[in-house]
Order: structure tokens, then sequence, then C-alpha cells
């Protein structure tokens, strides 16, 4: 608990532009263990720290990673200053209480009582505290796995992205995070003839341009599930009440899938979202003055693609229902993370995670594949079989605005203190000497 209120203590939110303050804690915590580490940057603000545990070599390492980087805050819609790590009433609160600084620390305690055991392994254990993950990948994984790659190349990655869902202070399920969608980005481009306002025109860019964005958002592109939805859907049905088991099994075996679909747009676009890939349109400009019929508008679209999409026929299909000579598509690459084929279900260390979350917390695991982005993407890429783990939280907490991101963030005490002994079940078990 002292690690992790000093961590969180530390502002390192996009808005200030450093993580270097919580890199140098770290550091300073290892050095004293006398666990070895180093720290690597191509910007001094945006340090890189890694630190490793030798085995045997018998087996290949394990990477636990998490990034120290988090979002920015609205201090006025916090109860307790954001940056403080307050407990109260079993929660510590704070950005990046669930968002990531959990992650960091628990890493950090699981090399600590390693080194402090002296626990004899067959596999190197890597400690990665990256930076940039929240919105500049550059100085982080993707500088670390292009420059570095020794480093941290591991045969096994654990990371942000999973979790244990509590309902009403029961646990439901546990998501372990196999893969992910590929964030893309694409604009549509009108462009017409400029004129007075008072003589419409045919050709006018705004009015292509909302009839093309109406076009993309009544498309339903395929359905497609791998290996990962699969398996949620399935473990996900024998787990809920009859009538949410039915939908979910629909789309498994496919007898009455489109009502299925139909439920879930409206319903659970969470879900309707794993199902195939996404477009949502987002930002629209276009003119300067009432009257005057501008000669260009585009709208900024947010792709994020299932993980074996074929993005040039995607966006060949995207030109033939819009139908419009005067759209131009334009790739943004907004974002880029790489795309890679989701990771196995079969592995000992999908299993490790799987048996530990059932006697930690007697969860039901379920692989998931998250609609957002991590920083594993580049790690699959390479080869490395990643999986997303994370600490238990409420889902009511969400919609009270105390999940990540949120207006406040919080979690609780009790949850924490079970995370790190999950992560050291886990990393013992598949680390230690036999």
């Amino acid at each position: 608990m002292k690690h992790f209120q000093a961590i969180l203590r530390i502002n390192s939110s996009i808005a200030t532009g450093s993580e270097a303050p919580v890199v140098e804690y770290l550091k300073s915590v290892l050095d004293k263990e006398g666990i070895p580490n180093k720290v690597f940057s191509n910007d001094p603000k945006h340090p890189n720290l890694v630190a490793r545990l030798k085995g045997s070599g018998k087996k290949k390492p394990i990477l636990v990673m998490a990034h120290t980087d988090v979002v920015s805050v609205d201090t006025t819609k916090w109860v307790h200053p954001p940056f403080s790590a307050t407990r109260e009433g079993g929660y510590v609160y704070a950005r990046g209480s669930v968002d990531d600084k959990d992650n960091v620390v628990a890493a950090l305690m699981v090399m600590i009582q390693l080194k402090r055991l002296n626990i004899a392994l067959d596999r190197d254990v890597i400690f990665l505290a990256e930076s940039g993950e929240e919105g500049n990948t550059s100085v982080g994984i993707e500088y670390m796995v292009n420059n570095h790659w020794p480093e941290i190349e591991a045969e096994y990655c654990f990371a942000e992205g999973g979790g244990v869902r509590r309902k009403e202070g029961k646990v439901v399920y546990a998501g372990i995070a196999t893969t992910e969608k590929v964030p893309r980005g694409i604009k549509l481009v009108a462009r017409g003839t400029a004129g007075h306002g008072s003589v419409p025109l045919q050709d006018n860019a705004v009015v292509h341009l909302s009839q093309a964005v109406a076009k993309i958002a009544a498309w339903q592109t395929p359905m497609r599930l791998n290996e990962t939805t699969r398996s949620f859907f399935t473990r996900l049905a024998a787990i809920s009440p009859p009538a949410e088991a039915a939908r979910y099994l629909a789309l498994v075996d496919g007898k009455g899938v489109e009502a299925a679909q139909e439920y879930f747009a409206a319903k659970e676009p969470s879900v309707y979202s794993t199902l195939r890939t996404s477009i949502s349109p987002n930002i629209i400009k276009g003119g300067y003055l009432v009257n005057i019929i501008p000669s260009e508008a585009e709208a900024s679209l947010d792709i994020r693609a299932l993980p074996d999409e074929d993005m040039t026929n995607l966006l060949a299909e995207m030109k033939r229902v819009i139908n419009d000579s005067q759209i131009e598509i334009v790739s943004t690459n907004r974002n880029v993370r790489p795309a890679a084929r989701p990771s196995r279900l079969d592995t000992e260390a999908f299993l490790a995670v799987e048996s530990n979350l059932k006697k930690i917390y007697n969860a039901v695991s379920l692989p998931t594949m998250l609609t957002g982005a991590t920083d594993m993407a580049f790690l699959r890429a390479k080869g490395v079989e990643c999986y997303g783990i994370g600490p238990m939280t409420d889902a009511e907490d969400g919609p009270k605005g105390f999940g990540a991101h949120s207006d406040q963030e919080r979690i609780l005490e009790e949850s924490i203190h079970k995370f790190v002994q999950f992560n050291w079940e886990v990393v013992v078990g598949l680390a230690k000497a036999n």
C-alpha cells in the first residue's frame, strides 16, 4: 500500500508530459532491494524501466508489463484530489488506481518478493514499466520493441486488459484478454462547387458527406467470430439466465443469429462490437459561413478492425457502399497498433491464469477480445503469447463515474491486495524451478 500510494501521488498524466518521476521512484525501490534494472528512453521525459531476475534458462522468460502514464483529469469533478491516493471506506481514490498503477505495483511487489525469498527460477522474470501507452507508443512499447527487443523478449506476457467483474458484491466472472481489435483512422472527404447559400447546388459537399456518413452508419459489416470470441460466448452462456444464454449461443451456432444481433446492437453495444469490425463517425467538419456553400467537407471515422481484417478489402467495400464519386476515402493511420493473431487458449500461461482466478476469486474465466487497444498488440505481433489481466472491480462503479478514465477513479483495498496475490501465484507457478 505504501508503494501504491506513492506512485499514485505522482502526477504522470498526459497533461504533465512526463513519467520520469514514477520511474525514478520504482528504480529507487528496486535498487534498494538489489534487483538489477535498466532505464531506456528516446525522450528523457518518457523513460521505460526494465528489471530482470535471472532464472536457470531452462524455459523462456516471462514479461510482466504495466504503463506508468495516466490520462488527464478535471479536478473539479473529484471528491478527493485526483493525486492524493486518499483511503476512505475501503477504497483508494486516485487517477491511475485501476489504469494502470494497480498493475505497476503488483508487478513491483512480485519482483520484490521473488528477490527477498530468493526463489529459484527456471525462467527469467522481467518487469517492464513502460511510458506512453495512453497516447504516444513511439516513446514506450514501440521504442522498446524496435530498439531494445532482447531486453523484453519473452514467451509469455501479462499486462492490463482483463479483470474480475463483481456485481452486487458477488463475483460474476473473470475476463482474460487474449486479443484486441485494431484501431484505424479514416476520413471521408467530400468535394463540390463553392457558391452562394441562396442558390442550392446538387454537388453540395456537406450534403454528399452527410449521405455518405448515413450509409456507413447503416452498413452492417460482416459478423465473424474467432477462437477467443467463440469461447467467450460459449462460456458466458453457461453462466447466464436462459434468455441471455440463448442469445449468446445463437451467435455461436448461427440459429436465430439475426435477432440476437439486433438485440445486442440496441441493448448491449459492447457485445455487438465484438462481433465485427466497427465503424463510428465521430467528427464532422464543413463550412465557415452560413451563406457560403463550402467546396469541401470531411468526416473522421473511428474504425476498430477485427484482428484478421483485410483493410484493403474493407475500404473497397466501404467505397461500394458509399457509391459516390464525390467522396474520397483517406487513411489517417491514427494510433496505429499492429494486427496480430489472438493468443492461444491452450498454453500453460493461460491455464495458470485460469486456475488462479478460480483459486483466488472462485471465478469462471472468459477469454475476451478487447474493443479498445493495448500495448500487448506490439508483443503479439512479435509472437509473444499475451494475456490481459486485472483486479476485481464492481460493475456498478463505471456508471457511478468511478471507473478507468472516469471523472473519478477508485479501487477496493481488498482488490489490490488480492491482485498482488494473484500475480504472485501466476508468475511463481510458471517460473519457479521444479
